[in-house]
């Protein structure tokens, strides 16, 4: 297939770019890690706002809105809402009195005042732009809307902000004044007061409450902050009944100049009971700049949130002696003294935050990867920035799996979720570090059992859980383990893990495990095993025997480098023989599978599992996978190609049974396919399912989930094809979940599985690392890249512990820059290198001496790439 057709199969057709109906269902998460965020909806609302500590979908904050106006010798010319056209349907939404269904959209969507005809959305996360350009009007706006997203940097990438930027073009022949003005309304409804205030010759809007005191859950301010020079305000809209507020802004604002201010003496308390009425009370900040015909002037506002109160609402169990929730102070509220103080720094530091994210935003999208797949991993980079994370005070990481509409989905940092996903681990290594440090601590028995649900309080863990253990969670943790090792180079971050690391893999043969996952330690999972699918699987199979191999593997080269030989051994010939018995006896020529008898009713009685496992009308076990081709069965072998493990199955029936994934799993059309469970894909879209029987021999009850298309298994699977040379398939099969992620049919920035914004899409991260070739470890001091795709052209970014960059290819030479940080390196890595000799190698300029040995270039002391430095190898 030449260039020019894989080009056009896998570009988007739209440069990112989202309009009309594409953008109806757009929520793009502006907030940082850890933070909550509010959703800038595809035609500028302000929607989504997930800042109080909770899952918040489907919400507003009263009238929160931009506006523009433009005036010239005192006449007001246009004055519009920044919003686009509101997309149909216009009946109504939800069950509320006097508002929702059967009453047209809400007032607060600002729909039925003067706004943009003719705007679009283009979105590369972490920013947003959007146009605001109808041809009658004098003036074009254009806005950018972003958090800091900062690799290796997690501080100033968790702080919870929202930075909007209108840049307002004068088309006119006119000179213009022109006014943007921010209205943001108080989110209390008791104790409410906004004050005007500067700091540092800033003006700011700052909303809060005196109903709470400062250890309440409620607590909390809002700020509304430009750093314009000339500035008008209204602390407070119009008090009063009916229509009156939002009737009197508009006319304050329809007159020609600045806004009068506006203030009330004492908090307004609104009755909670009487949610129709919309009377919270909303400020305004406002900019105002004259613009030359032809000229440009810039508008520049930040709003940030402190609620730092975070509290265990969603299981609380007993709470303490009081029967007070278990609650702990946001990591971000050890940062930042209050949400004005969060402002100030923003401004503060503008420039430099603005500039750090662009270059990490330019790098990731100036990649020669196909558009699909930039698309895929930037979309998921934005689950960071969702209330799917928290922060712990100490700064730890903890997810959840996803989120329900008010509250998370599957708490707990879940571990057969949580391996899925890639990003944290390359683009914040210390958070990831963090993940493991709370879950070996906090998550692990006497025994070596990990409980594969963190609760919080931490402590709790290991009292409340009752839980099975999760094999593929479990195995998991020693592989993330090796990666975070490998990642930083940090041996001695290992030794502080490692006897946890230890008792987690040795589980699998202590006697104590009552699931008896290898009670013979001959490398094969074969008792019950808890899985990410919500059930157990029975006797041998290649998924989570797979996830096995990789932990034993993992866990030899980490016994051996921290000096313990003996244990390394065991552990080589324990995988050895679990890896000999699973190619032999879990393929089938096609793909691999489950070895199980499922009319024999004595292996779920072995366990006690007969009462839900057995279905004694067809007289066999139930949830199985059997003879099934799943999506997951070499999922083991999908890790091990992410850390640098190489293969721990035998490499022809890998590919062999991944091509089988994709030739039974991959459904061009799912309009006539037949799904039981819950539906992530429908009509004319296409996915892969979770499981299929080729030979139509499926138990009469599968295992869970069979006949879904979830995106998270459905990137490991692409990705791993694309590690087996399949790479038009694996596309393929990207390109499907993308569009059906197209802004229409579901929001491009929340990938769902088991609720919103799902953690195990970011195996989408994991594309990167397939197509680049990218190789690491940070112990030996040793990069490489091999790329897959196009590599006589390819450029791409990369990230590690110590610092990220570029790599490129191109005209016989290879560059590796540093963008931030530094990479210290004894070698590098390519399949390009094989068969060619290097001719010379530059740093900085600057040749240096260089030993070539196969497909690796050695240097005899580690040389250091700092920013803005190059590695260049010339053939």
């Amino acid at each position: 297939m030449s260039n020019n057709i894989v080009n056009k199969q896998f570009r988007m057709d739209k440069d990112f770019m989202y309009t009309g109906a594409k953008t109806s269902q757009i929520s793009f998460p502006l907030g940082g890690i850890g933070t909550g965020s509010i959703g800038l909806a595809g035609n500028g609302r302000l929607i989504d706002w997930e800042i109080f500590n909770r899952p918040n979908k489907l919400s507003f904050n009263g009238f929160s809105f931009f506006a523009v106006k433009a005036e010239c010798k005192g006449e007001v010319r246009l004055t519009k809402v920044l919003n686009g056209d509101m997309q149909a349907p216009y009946t109504g939404e939800g069950k509320g009195k006097f508002e929702g269904y059967g009453y047209g959209p809400r007032r607060e969507n600002m729909a039925g005042f003067p706004h943009f005809t003719n705007t679009s959305f283009r979105g590369q996360f972490p920013f947003a732009e959007m146009t605001f350009d109808d041809v009658d009007d004098p003036i074009t706006v254009k806005l950018t809307a972003f958090n800091p997203l900062i690799p290796l940097n997690d501080r100033d990438s968790s702080i919870p902000c929202a930075i909007f930027e209108y840049e307002v073009t004068n088309r006119s022949s006119d000179e213009l004044d022109i006014s943007v003005v921010g209205n943001v309304s108080n989110p209390f409804r008791q104790g409410a007061v906004n004050e005007a205030v500067e700091f540092d010759g800033r003006r700011a809007i700052r909303m809060s409450s005196t109903q709470y005191e400062m250890d309440e859950a409620e607590f909390g301010d809002m700020t509304l902050m430009t750093d314009n020079d000339d500035v008008s305000y209204q602390s407070y809209w119009y008090r009063g009944g009916w229509f009156d507020n939002l009737t009197v802004f508009w006319k304050d604002f329809r007159r020609p100049g600045r806004f009068q201010e506006r203030r009330y003496e004492g908090p307004r308390e609104l009755d909670a009971k009487r949610l129709h009425e919309k009377h919270q009370d909303v400020g305004l900040l406002s900019g105002h700049r004259t613009v030359a015909a032809g000229g440009k002037a810039r508008f520049r506002f930040v709003l940030a949130w402190n609620f730092p109160n975070c509290v265990n609402f969603w299981n609380p169990g007993s709470g303490d002696e009081s029967g007070r929730q278990p609650s702990w102070k946001n990591y971000y509220s050890t940062l930042f003294r209050d949400s004005t103080d969060t402002a100030n720094y923003i401004m503060k530091h503008y420039d430099r935050l603005n500039k750090e994210t662009r270059l990490f935003q330019e790098t990731l999208f100036r990649s020669t990867l196909p558009d699909i797949v930039i698309d895929a991993i930037s979309g998921n980079i934005s689950i960071l920035k969702s209330p799917t994370v928290l922060r712990l005070t100490d700064g730890t990481l903890y997810g959840f799996e996803g989120v329900h509409t008010n509250e998370g989905s599957c708490e707990g940092s879940c571990t057969h979720v949580w391996n899925y996903e890639q990003a944290t681990a390359f683009l914040f290594p210390a958070l990831a570090r963090s993940m493991r440090n709370i879950e070996y601590k906090h998550a692990q028995f006497e025994n070596g059992k990990m409980a594969f649900r963190l609760m919080l309080p931490a402590e709790r863990t290991t009292r409340d859980n009752t839980f099975r253990a999760a094999a593929d969670g479990q195995m998991g943790g020693v592989i993330k383990s090796y990666r975070e090792w490998k990642i930083s180079g940090d041996t001695e971050w290992l030794r502080s893990i490692w006897p946890n690391v230890r008792k987690a893999l040795e589980y699998a043969w202590d006697p104590t495990n009552e699931d008896q996952w290898d009670a013979d330690k001959d490398g094969v999972m074969e008792g019950r095993q808890h899985h990410t699918l919500d059930m157990e699987l029975f006797g041998p199979n290649s998924w989570l025997t797979s996830m096995y191999l990789t932990a034993l593997k993992a866990a030899a080269e980490m016994a051996e480098a921290l000096g313990e030989q003996e244990i390394a051994v065991e552990y080589d010939s324990i995988y050895t023989k679990g890896s000999a018995w699973t190619n032999e006896h879990m393929f089938n020529g096609r793909y691999f599978h489950q070895l199980v008898d499922l009319k024999d009713r004595s292996i779920l009685e072995k366990y006690g599992a007969e009462e839900v496992y057995w279905n004694d009308e067809a007289g066999e076990h139930k949830y199985q996978i059997g003879e099934g081709c799943g999506i997951d069965q070499v999922l083991g072998q999908w890790f091990a190609h992410l850390v640098g493990l190489g293969y721990v199955l035998d490499p022809v029936k890998v590919k062999r049974a991944v091509q089988s994934i994709y030739d039974h799993n991959y459904i061009e059309n799912l309009r006539d396919f037949p799904n039981a469970c819950r539906i992530y894909g429908l009509n004319d879209e296409s996915g892969l399912m979770i499981c299929t029987w080729p030979d139509e021999n499926s138990p009469i009850v599968p295992v869970p989930y069979a006949d879904e298309c979830m995106n998270g298994f459905e990137y490991q699977s692409a990705c791993h094809m694309i590690y087996e040379g399949l790479v038009m398939e694996g596309l393929s099969a990207v390109k499907s979940i993308r569009d059906r992620y197209d802004g229409e049919r579901r929001n491009p920035w929340n990938e769902f599985e088991c609720g919103s914004n799902y953690a195990r899409s970011m195996a989408s991260y994991g594309l990167l690392l397939a197509l680049s070739g990218f190789e690491y470890d940070m112990v030996a001091g040793h990069v490489g890249f091999s790329p897959r795709w196009q590599a006589d052209d390819f450029r791409c970014f990369w990230s590690l512990n110590e610092g990220w960059g570029e790599f490129r290819s191109s005209d016989g030479q290879l560059e590796l820059e540093v963008m931030m940080g530094e990479l210290r390196l004894s070698s590098f890595g390519s399949r390009l290198l094989v068969g060619r000799a290097v001719k010379s190698v530059m740093i900085g300029g600057k040749s240096v001496s260089f030993e070539q040995a196969e497909g690796n270039l050695i240097w005899k002391e580690k040389i250091v790439l700092e920013p803005q430095t190059k590695l260049v190898l010339q053939f």
